[in-house]
């Protein structure tokens, strides 16, 4: 019955059924996220409804939105139906989602567990190709000054500047800041540059009284924290 379905025009469903009209009734959070997708692409294929072309973009990532967003316009247009226009609007879309996480919020956000680190900088280097060293920097209180993008680098390893890290540190009166770096290749075990680094960053700190709270090492499959580890 599914597979039927797929293959008609969404126009041929009840109005109920049809993804912008179902938004319209029964509001955004009772679409499901191929629903979503569909409405962005529109129309299907030959073969698909939009909703149908959806839900095949969609398994082809078994369904992880994480791993959609980290498609190409290239590797959407190997989809049938999908043309550059269509593709070019999925990535925009998923996109503004990122950046809508990494928004500043009136409140600024309290840091009370390396669990609540990790939410505020996974969106921004969870993914990436390749390596980056970022701080935030922390009031009295524990809640984010900013966010700092210290150094990019490539597949395995940037180089960091520790006057940099404070230097940024000191412009904002941190209290206290938090180290994060990204490991491309998935890995979350600390390498012996990290350590090090990890040990030279909490020295300097020391004498310029910015306490380094945490070094949090991100990949897809999760974190490392120092701080959890014993390891700070």
């Amino acid at each position: 019955m599914t597979q039927y379905i797929n293959k008609i025009s969404i126009k041929a469903w009840a109005e109920a059924d049809r993804p912008r009209e179902k938004l319209l009734q029964k509001g955004k959070q009772n679409l499901s996220n191929a629903e979503l997708i569909a409405i962005l692409l529109g129309s299907g294929s030959r073969e698909l409804s939009a909703v149908g072309l959806a839900q095949l973009v969609l398994q082809s990532k078994s369904y992880n939105l994480n791993e959609l967003g980290k498609s190409t316009v290239t590797d959407l247009k190997e989809f049938k139906g999908i043309g550059e226009a269509k593709a070019i609007g999925i990535i925009a879309a998923l996109e503004l989602g990122r950046r809508r996480q990494l928004s500043d919020l009136r409140e600024k956000p309290q840091i009370r567990s390396s669990q609540d680190a990790y939410r505020e900088m996974a969106p921004i280097i969870q993914d990436l190709p390749h390596e980056e060293f970022w701080i935030l920097l922390l009031n009295r209180a524990n809640r984010i000054l900013s966010r700092e993008k210290i150094s990019s680098g490539g597949v395995s390893g940037t180089l960091v500047d520790a006057k940099m890290v404070f230097e940024k540190a000191v412009a904002k009166t941190a209290s206290s800041i938090m180290l994060f770096h990204n490991h491309p290749s998935g890995g979350l075990t600390p390498s012996q540059a990290d350590i090090s680094l990890t040990r030279k960053l909490k020295e300097a700190g020391k004498v310029l009284d910015t306490q380094v709270l945490d070094h949090l090492i991100i990949s897809e499959r999760g974190y490392y924290s120092f701080a959890d580890e014993g390891k700070l």
